[in-house]
This record gives structure tokens, C-alpha cells and sequence, in this order.
């Protein structure tokens, strides 16, 4: 028998304390028999000796009690949240089913513990927690408001309570997460106070040097600090008073995380932060006179301090993508102290505040029944309204109604559209997955490729290297980006097939000593029952007609034209069609890029920016519909993906020299003589393996420019086809385009 959860002292009389202070707080909300019925619960769980110290040696009774009293002080939840936060612990240490919770407490207080156990479920599938992904697939899995509001409260209390663990990787992870994934949540939700913990705790766990280093410094400062923000908002009220303006100004201290964020994007120490102090001035003023009073209030500061020009963000002019509307400006303040001023008004600040929600209010615009940001903002205007979340019902939604998030083993998570199928993801990772795709693994079962996708699903994709692309593929898949892919594919397979059994047939038949006639193939095709060209190029590569009954009705067909009509070499004239070397070997790709960590057969292209050729130094880009482009790595547009998509760069190299030609264009400028083109294109004829695709030339006094198109194999071929350009008489400079 597993060792009983033994209280410590000093948590016995905690636990009395949390217990007197959960009841006064929500004696008002609690059933008769409610504290009798969980003190049950939770007595039981003690003894069956199921309950045990988290990995930070924290008791689950209490750490449930001190979550429980926060989420009622700080976000004002209820009975049936505090009850769900305190017996939660029972439940997945297996010491009450849910069917007796609701029998003891009700529906909805299973119905939270509920969503908590499936977004614990999520974190089994160790996911990339850190994408905005994986936070609308925690709010979809929820579907009860009240769950997330209870993960925010009851990761500050964790955070609180792990300051001297020695579990220092579990501590860290903690902190990452809080950082990334419950901050944001609670800043979306107008938590503030608590998103504010959350960013500060989280930078004294990951970053504790930066942290003690700001702190120390605020105490050090923190009297005067207050003193001064007092005296400087005096002097600028009377003013403001004066002009008639109706207002009302707050004063603060940045947070040691906005702070650090701050030093970090400046490059700068803690005393060279401009707006260490900020002052927000509150206008009340009516909507036609709205910039006026607040450039008014700009031009009552500005005379009084010194304004930095250079610090002054005008979002009053030109609001921000979100509806932002503020005038930020930062003036030299007494003692040469910098101070930030935000001068806004009421409608502005509350846009500011509740985000979406209130700029839907002003602008009239109605927001989806499904948009996350209404749904948020729902939950934020129901915490405010401070109506103990009766309203909770309203705000209940499911995003699995407009998409889905789906978890790759490794745990990376992707987000589709409702009703996307196996396939649907398999051409979401990749072409070349897609057309291999015979099925999947969803959450360790066996589905065919039309299995429709749930969020939450762990999904692996099961391929062959000898699947194909079929028609009917396109009605197993609910997205436009796969149906295309599918279309591609199956042409790209139908190109391949033609050009197979065409060179078949033309070998059959100069085997037979008969020359290959594309009129005369087409009538045959005809008179053997085939409606579309690429379908008896299809059946002859799949070995469904015989060859050699196609070859005698060719020349069945070829005999009965001759003999019909004498001028039959005419009218074969007439009809034959000049194919183009050039564009031939244009065409041409059997050079082989070994994509990111050697993988070979991947779908690529090459960029037109910058026409890479066998032999350049090169790198792969994954663009939006999921293909990658291969660039120089001296192309023009490199170091701007680099910078804003770095995520997206992956590595590449030639690693086998086929027959390819590339098209590249050569900038040749230099005098105007008599015969330079000539001589210029003289040297280019007598070049192997190159080819003259087009030349365009301008003269300009005395002087001319020009750009050659020329087909070449390689980096090496086009060098010394440049250094003998250079050598032309008149020419001054051969550059690659």
C-alpha cells in the first residue's frame, strides 16, 4: 500500500485558514451540505492513499485551496469552479468517479473537471506548446470558459510556490510556458495584474540576474520614485484644468519585465530607459472633438517639459491595424528625468483596454459567433461586468466549428480546416508525402486516408513508395490547397506516362524501320475508341493494349493515306511541327538537390529572381502553399528572408550532375563599335553546350547595354564563357543578372 499523504505543520493550519477564507468569500453562491459533502471527498482521498506531492513537493490539497482562493479574489469565480479546482486532485488520482461528483455537486462542476482532464490529455502528446496553434486548440478543448480562467489562476499559484525548488528543469519549463502560453492568454482575457505576475515570475526563473538587477534597482529608487510622479502630475492637472478639460490622469512604474524587454530591444543599461515613469491623461471629450482636445492637452505638456521628437508616436492620425488610437510623447521631465505621457480619450482608452470587443462597439461592426477574439472578449466583459459568470453559457463555442489542430508524433501542431481528412494533412506536410499518403495512425489506430480529422488527434501518416495519385483522391479531401496538389500530380503523372509510351512507340517503330508521324498516331488513336489523348498514352504504359496491335494499325492507317493521296509528303509538310531544341533542354531537370538533412525526391523549384544553375551556392525556402524554391545565396531578396523568415530556411546542395540546362542572363556593357554583336555572338555559337536564347542591346551615346539569355550546364561553363566575353574589343564589363 502506497505511504498516505502526511500534512506538514505548518500546512494543517494553512489549510484552515484557505478553507475560512474560500467560504466567506462564496458563502453565498455554496449549497447546504457542500462543505460537509467535499470535506468527505477530500478526507477520503487523504486515506486511500492516493494523493501525493507533485514533482516540486507540493501538497495537491492545499496548492488546490490557494488556487482556488485566488481564482475567487483575482478573476471572481464561484461554487462550481472552486469546488471542480478543489476536488480535481481526487478525480485524477482516482479517488472519486465523476459520476459521484455530480451527484453530490452537480453537472456543472463535472463538466469543468471535465475540459481540466482533456487539456491534461493534450500535454501527454508533448506538444510545441509555444505556438499560437496550440493556445486556440487549448481554448477549443476547453469549450468551458471557466477552465482556462482556472489554468491562468492556478499557474500563478504554481509559480509562486516553486521559487526555492530544486527541481530546477521543472522549474524552467514552468516558467517557459507561463511566458509563452498563459501570459498571453491572460492578457487577451484583460487579466492584467495576473499577466503582469506571470511575465515577471517568468523572468526571475529564466532570467534571475536581469530580474534581482531591475528589482534592486526599482526599491532603490522607489520613494522617490512615487514622490516624483506625484510632482510632476500637479503642475500638468492645473494646467489642464485650466484649459477646461475634462480628465483624469494615472500615474505608474513600468513592470520589471517591461522594463528588461525594454533594455533588451535598446541595447541599453537601466538608467538609459527613457519612459521608466508613465503618465496616462484620460480625456472626456465628445467624438467630433476628439483629436482636438487631445492635441491641446500635447501642446499644454510640451510647453511646460521638453519634448523628445524623436520619442513621439502619433497613433491618433493614423490608428494602429487593431484600432489603437493614443498619443504617446516623452518629455524631459524635472531633476532630467524622462517620463512618457499617453494622452488619450475615454472611448479610445477603453478600445485600448478591451481591444476587439469595444472597436466592434464604435465602428458597428458585428463579430463572428466563432471568432476567438469575440469569445475572449466575452469571457473579459463578463469578468468586468462582475456578474459571478452566470452568463457563462453565452460564451460557450467550439472552434472545431470553423477548424481543427492536429499533432504530429513529434508533437508539432497544425491547424486545418473543419472536415479535413488523413489526406488533407498529408498534402499540408508535403507534396511528396501526399502522393505516397495510403493512410495514417490516428492516435494509435489504423484509418484509411478519408478518415475525417478532430482537433487534439496525434497523427501519423502512413506512405508507400509505389502509391500514386489517383482521380478519385480528389473527392477524398476538403481542402482547395490538396485538391490542387492532387490535379498537379495526376498531370505530372499523365506528362510522365505520355512521354513514356510515346518514346516506346517511337522505338517499336523504328525498330520497324517506320517513321514516327504524330497525325497518323492521332488516328489511330481514334479509330481504336480512345476520346482523350492521355488515356491511350496511359493504357500503353500500363501495359492494357498490346504494342504491336497498335503498330499494325498504324501502318494500316499510314498505307491507306498514302494510297488515297499521292501528295501525301505535301500535306505532311504542311502539318509538321518544329519542336524546339532549346526549349527541350530548357525543360530538362536531372540535376540532383539534396534538400536540409539529405533528403532526396523532395518538390522543388528555381527561383526566377535569381535563376540558380548547377554549381551556385544555394539555399531551399519553404513558401505558403508548402513547396520549396531553391535561391542563391548571393540572390538579391536572401538577406531579407533570412531576417523575417529565418524559420522557413532550409539547407540544399547539387550532389549529382545530370544533363540539365539552366537559363541564365549575362549584363554586358562596353563601347559601341562597328561588329561588336557579331563578335559577342560569334563567341557564344562556338561555345559546346551553349545556347543563344535571346540577345536584347541598347545604344546610348557612343555607349551601349544589353542583356544575352544563353542556356548553360553550369557555374564553370558560364565563368569561361564570361571571361571570354570580357576579352571581346569595346567591352567594359560581363556581369550575371
Amino acid at each position: 500500500m502506497e505511504e498516505i499523504l502526511e500534512f506538514r505543520e505548518n500546512e494543517v493550519g494553512e489549510v484552515a485558514h484557505l478553507l475560512n477564507a474560500i467560504r466567506t468569500q462564496i458563502a453565498d453562491s455554496l449549497l447546504e451540505n457542500d462543505e460537509e459533502k467535499f470535506r468527505h471527498f477530500l478526507t477520503n482521498a487523504i486515506n486511500d492513499g492516493k494523493v501525493h506531492r507533485d514533482v516540486f513537493g507540493l501538497n495537491p490539497i492545499l496548492h488546490g485551496l490557494q488556487t482556488a482562493l485566488l481564482a475567487i479574489e483575482e478573476i471572481g469565480l464561484r461554487r462550481d469552479a472552486v469546488i471542480a479546482i478543489m476536488l480535481y486532485t481526487c478525480v485524477t488520482d482516482g479517488c472519486s468517479t465523476l459520476d459521484e461528483i455530480e451527484k453530490s455537486f452537480g453537472p456543472q462542476v463535472v463538466q469543468i473537471i471535465r475540459g481540466l482532464q482533456k487539456v491534461r490529455e493534450l500535454y501527454k502528446k508533448t506538444p510545441t506548446v509555444e505556438s499560437e496553434n496550440f493556445r486556440n486548440l487549448l481554448l477549443s478543448f476547453a469549450e468551458d470558459m471557466r477552465v482556462i480562467l482556472i489554468m491562468i489562476a492556478d499557474r500563478v499559484n504554481v509559480m509562486r510556490q516553486i521559487r526555492d525548488t530544486d527541481n530546477i528543469v521543472a522549474q524552467r519549463k514552468v516558467a517557459e510556458e507561463a511566458s509563452y502560453l498563459y501570459a498571453p492568454l491572460a492578457h487577451k482575457l484583460g487579466l492584467y495584474r495576473l499577466k503582469s505576475e506571470l511575465e515577471d515570475l517568468s523572468l526571475k526563473y529564466l532570467e534571475h540576474d536581469a530580474y534581482y538587477m531591475i528589482k534592486d534597482n526599482l526599491n532603490a529608487t522607489k520613494r522617490s520614485r512615487d514622490q516624483y510622479i506625484e510632482g510632476f502630475i500637479g503642475p500638468i492637472q492645473e494646467k489642464l484644468e485650466n484649459a477646461g478639460l475634462k480628465f483624469h490622469m494615472k500615474g505608474r512604474t513600468k513592470s520589471i519585465h517591461s522594463i528588461w524587454q525594454k533594455m533588451k530591444k535598446q541595447r541599453c543599461g537601466f538608467n538609459g530607459i527613457y519612459d521608466l515613469f508613465a503618465i496616462r491623461i484620460i480625456i472626456d471629450a465628445p467624438l467630433d472633438k476628439e483629436k482636438m482636445q487631445c492635441w491641446q492637452a500635447y501642446s499644454i505638456i510640451t510647453d511646460m517639459y521638453q519634448p523628445n521628437p524623436k520619442r513621439l508616436r502619433d497613433w491618433l492620425s493614423v490608428p494602429k491595424t487593431n484600432g489603437y488610437e493614443s498619443l504617446h510623447i516623452t518629455v524631459l521631465g524635472p531633476q532630467n528625468k524622462w517620463v512618457e505621457v499617453q494622452i488619450r480619450t475615454e472611448r479610445m482608452d477603453e478600445i485600448a483596454e478591451r481591444g476587439l470587443a469595444a472597436h466592434w462597439r464604435y465602428k458597428g461592426v458585428k463579430s463572428s459567433e466563432n471568432s476567438m477574439d469575440a469569445w475572449l472578449a466575452g469571457i473579459r466583459h463578463a469578468l468586468e461586468a462582475g456578474d459571478d459568470l452566470q452568463t457563462m453559457d453565452r460564451f460557450k463555442m467550439e472552434l472545431n466549428a470553423e477548424e481543427v489542430y492536429v499533432f504530429t508524433p513529434k508533437g508539432d501542431l497544425y491547424k486545418l480546416a473543419k472536415g479535413a481528412t488523413v489526406l488533407d494533412f498529408a498534402y499540408h506536410i508535403h507534396s511528396g508525402v501526399g502522393n505516397r499518403c495510403v493512410g495514417a495512425r490516428i492516435n494509435n489506430k489504423n484509418v484509411s486516408m478519408r478518415e475525417i480529422l478532430h482537433s487534439g488527434d496525434q497523427v501519423e501518416i502512413l506512405t508507400q513508395s509505389t502509391q500514386t495519385p489517383k482521380k478519385e483522391w480528389v473527392n477524398y479531401v476538403a481542402t482547395s490547397r490538396a485538391k490542387s496538389k492532387i490535379r498537379l500530380a495526376l498531370k505530372e503523372t499523365q506528362a510522365k506516362e505520355g512521354l513514356f509510351a510515346k518514346e516506346l512507340l517511337t522505338r517499336r517503330l523504328k525498330n520497324r524501320k517506320i517513321e514516327f508521324d504524330e497525325g497518323v498516331m492521332n488516328q489511330v488513336i481514334k479509330k481504336l475508341g480512345y476520346k482523350v489523348v492521355s488515356d491511350f498514352y496511359k493504357d500503353v504504359a500500363n501495359e492494357n493494349i498490346d504494342v504491336a496491335t497498335i503498330i499494325d494499325k498504324y501502318v494500316e492507317v499510314r498505307d491507306y493515306n498514302l494510297k488515297l493521296n499521292a501528295p501525301a509528303a505535301t500535306r505532311s509538310a504542311e502539318e509538321f511541327v518544329y519542336e524546339n531544341p532549346t526549349e527541350q533542354m530548357a525543360k530538362g531537370n536531372d540535376d540532383v538537390l539534396v534538400i536540409d538533412q539529405n533528403l532526396k525526391g523532395v518538390d522543388y523549384s528555381l527561383a526566377k529572381c535569381c535563376s540558380p544553375i548547377y554549381g551556385d551556392d544555394v539555399f531551399g525556402f519553404v513558401t505558403v502553399s508548402g513547396g520549396i524554391k531553391i535561391h542563391r545565396n548571393d540572390c538579391p531578396n536572401a538577406a531579407e528572408l533570412r531576417k523575417r523568415f529565418g524559420y522557413r530556411i532550409v539547407r540544399a546542395k547539387w550532389s549529382g550532375k545530370g544533363q540539365s540546362q539552366y537559363s541564365i542572363t549575362l549584363r554586358v556593357i562596353g563601347n559601341d563599335d562597328l561588329g561588336i554583336v557579331n563578335n559577342i555572338t560569334s563567341i557564344i555559337s562556338k561555345e559546346e553546350k551553349i545556347i543563344m536564347r535571346s540577345i536584347n542591346i541598347d545604344s546610348n551615346d557612343g555607349l551601349f547595354s544589353g542583356n544575352i539569355v544563353v542556356m548553360v550546364e553550369d557555374t564553370s561553363r558560364m565563368e569561361v564563357l564570361m571571361k571570354k566575353l570580357r576579352t571581346v574589343k569595346g567591352v567594359k564589363q560581363v556581369i550575371r543578372m
